[in-house]
């Protein structure tokens, strides 16, 4: 028999390492959530403290999305608490938290199909405890819900006993129990209130919680970055902790031959430096003399083969796609309609993205009395506990990992590799030690964005509508790297395709035959995800290409998308809104404005552009963008994801890429990323659409969709169709 994608996630995911039997893995999981004096916990979720604070546990990493508010504001709405009094902590590693709708949405359903019905079990036996694909609201919300309410039952029920009254007649009202004119702290009944049976069923929704969910309430992580107080992985400070500076190879084999020890010991404050085959780090007393010390060593590496440069990378690209691909998607049969004279043909390219967040890769780690402490932002906290015990040669159990805020991210964190380093310097060292990339080793080792070239190809029918569309898209097979780092052995659970190099090609559109193709490319170059996922360069070519058709019929480009939209209201309402908020010109020559449109993760967005060229460089003047994401917990939440997403969507339109020559990038520090400063920002309107459907993710949403409105926009500037990310002549 052969294996499948349970019977690997059972025995070989992450934070497990060992292939076991189905059937004597526990069915269930005890929460871990620690208290102190004066606190009561309340399962996995939550503890309420003698002095009135409520603490809600958060299994996601908080990276600027705010979910440290999203979830917390879930919970305390159910539980009916006042939110003055509610904070906040990063949960412990446990089952419990596991995100089993990564799976499909972040992986893009690359890894092979299990029923949904066991993809809770699978998730959480194999520790996938991972933030990413827009999924923390839609995978918790239920979870923080039941959590809350019952919490809140539990209070009422306490309540009830003191006052000799049906729990059932108990309300909440921001922090008390109520009942008439009676009224109890949430803090005077906690302790009681563990000791209760939880009822069932459980009501949820009811006794007069309900009041925070929907409102724009303030974040519960900003007071302390303002301040100063909220803690990163640099900002860990040990008792005789030392600082490290690294430098790894070039990317491909490139091994270590040599340093000038003599060197990086005349700087002041350096103690030792570590040597490995792949890189060294140097050791001082401050991170700025290891910094110093590391260029002192100049180190030298050597390679058996040719590194990877920009010009392999293109070639690899274009001879991947002229061979067969793999087909993803299909509709219809296109049988010979994109044969003969009459078809449209473009082909379009993205250079690799990088992730270029606030925050370089840092970590900091500790090994004492047996024990392997890590601090550090992870948005794969078993993964990376798993991968630095595999490196420190220990067991998870004696990993405790600690997560950390981050300063960005944007899918970096995914990657376990800076946390096997700070764990072997530890181990090496006998010190606690943090790790902090250089943004020169942060940029040239990043898990790029894949490059990809697509060749799209289309038949109109008579009336202008597309009739037949082919996308062929050569890029490497990032979703299969990617769940091979957070899902060690992957390869038993890889399907023939890899779905998430091309997620998002298949057009929102109706189209009777459709085919899309993925052309696996191995370039030498590590990828990995990037907010917005392949998301952002196949809307690229997908809305660009739109506009290019929608001028071959001869239509405006608006009314060319809705006609073919079906029925997809939600997609077409966006759209109409957007035009009528941006005051939409037809997109006629000169106009210099372009629309385009995507779908992605339960979610709808439509983008208007205004964009010209400035001395052969594009500038954008405006962004509006309509968003129908579903049922919104926090509006302001919403707001900042969009606003912040279309900026990113914005660096990586016109820069946040880099060349790679003979192994290393191109481009070493921010300076040379192109990204927009806030002189460069344009005017930004974003209209959210009133919606009681499901939330969908939002996090990634305001990505895809303005590359490819800034170039139609262009197009209608200037007459020129730029078809490489990022934008150029």
């Amino acid at each position: 028999m052969s294996p499948t994608r349970r019977t690997f996630l059972i025995g070989g995911g992450a934070g497990i390492g060992l292939v076991v039997a189905w059937g004597i893995w526990p069915r269930r999981y005890a929460p871990n959530l620690a208290t102190i004096a004066g606190e009561t916990g309340f399962g996995a979720w939550l503890k309420i403290g003698a002095d009135g604070h409520v603490t809600v546990a958060v299994p996601q990493l908080e990276h600027g999305q705010g979910v440290y508010t999203a979830l917390p504001q879930i919970v305390a709405d159910e539980l009916g608490a006042d939110w003055r009094t509610v904070g906040v902590e990063a949960a412990p590693i446990n089952p419990l938290y596991a995100n089993p709708l990564a799976l499909d949405e972040l992986f893009e359903s690359t890894l092979i199909h299990i029923p949904e019905s066991v993809e809770m079990t699978v998730a959480r036996r194999g520790a996938l405890i991972v933030t990413g694909g827009s999924t923390s609201v839609r995978m918790f919300e239920d979870d923080c819900r039941t959590a809350g309410a019952a919490a809140r039952a539990l209070l009422c029920k306490a309540a009830a006993r003191r006052w000799n009254v049906a729990w059932t007649d108990c309300a909440v009202d921001a922090g008390f129990v109520t009942h008439g004119t009676q009224r109890l702290r949430f803090a005077d009944l906690a302790a009681a209130a563990a000791s209760e049976t939880i009822p069932d069923p459980l009501p949820i929704g009811v006794q007069g919680a309900g009041k925070l969910v929907g409102r724009s309430l303030p974040r519960l992580d900003v007071p302390a970055k303002v301040d100063g107080s909220a803690g990163f992985a640099g900002d860990i400070r040990l008792p005789d902790m030392v600082h490290a500076a690294i430098r790894q190879g070039p990317i491909g084999d490139a091994r270590l031959i040599g340093v000038d020890r003599a060197a990086a010991d005349r700087i002041r404050g350096v103690l030792t430096v570590v040597e490995t085959p792949l890189w060294v780090a140097a050791i001082a007393t401050t991170g700025w003399a290891a910094q110093r010390a590391l260029d002192a060593l100049a180190p030298r590496f050597a390679s058996d083969a040719a590194l990877p440069g920009s010009a392999g990378i293109a070639r690899s690209l274009s001879d991947a796609l002229a061979k067969p691909g793999q087909r993803i998607a299909a509709v219809g049969d296109l049988g010979t309609l994109l044969d003969g004279a009459g078809v449209v043909t473009a082909d379009y390219t993205a250079a690799p993205g990088v992730h270029a967040a606030l925050e370089t890769t840092s970590a900091t780690a500790a090994w004492r009395d047996g024990r392997l402490e890590l601090w550090l932002p992870t948005a794969a906290p078993a993964a990376a506990r798993a991968a630095a015990a595999k490196v420190a040669g220990i067991s998870e159990s004696a990993v405790v990992l600690h997560p950390t805020l981050a300063g960005g991210g944007f899918g970096a964190t995914l990657d376990p590799l800076v946390a096997e380093q700070a764990a072997l310097l530890a181990m090496r060292l006998k010190r606690p030690v943090s790790l902090v990339w250089s943004r020169g080793e942060d940029n040239a080792h990043d898990r790029f964005r894949p490059p990809a070239h697509a060749r799209l190809r289309a038949r109109l029918s008579s009336n202008g509508a597309i009739a037949a569309w082919h996308a062929a898209i050569a890029a490497p097979a990032t979703g299969h790297a990617l769940a091979r780092r957070l899902l060690p052995g992957a390869g038993w659970a890889l399907g023939t395709g890899d779905p998430y190099a091309v997620a998002g090609a298949q057009p929102p559109y109706r189209i009777p035959a459709l085919r899309i193709d993925h052309h696996p490319a191995e370039i030498g170059v590590p990828t990995g995800h990037l907010r917005g996922g392949a998301h952002g360069y196949t809307a690229f070519f997908t809305e660009s290409f739109v506009d290019e058709l929608a001028q071959v019929a001869g239509t405006e480009p608006l009314s060319y998308r809705i006609g073919m939209l079906g029925g997809d209201a939600r997609l077409a309402r966006c759209l109409t809104m957007v035009a009528a908020l941006g005051g939409w010109s037809g997109g006629a020559a000169g106009s210099g404005q372009g629309i385009a449109c995507h779908s992605f993760r339960g979610s709808h967005i439509a983008v208007l552009a205004e964009a010209e060229l400035a001395n052969g460089r594009p500038r954008v003047a405006r962004l509006v963008a309509a968003v129908d994401c579903g049922r919104t917990i926090n509006p302001d939440l919403v707001l900042q994801q969009i606003e912040g997403g279309l900026i990113f969507g914005l660096a990586h339109a016109l820069g946040a890429s880099t060349g790679i020559t003979a192994g290393r990038s191109d481009v070493r520090g921010l300076a040379g990323l192109a990204l927009p400063r806030l002189v460069d920002t344009p005017d930004i309107v974003v209209e959210i659409v009133r919606s009681d459907e499901p939330p969908g993710g939002v996090g990634e949403l305001g990505v895809p969709a303005v590359a490819p409105a800034i170039a139609n926009a262009l197009h209608a500037a200037t007459g020129i169709r730029l078809r490489h990310l990022p934008l150029r002549r």
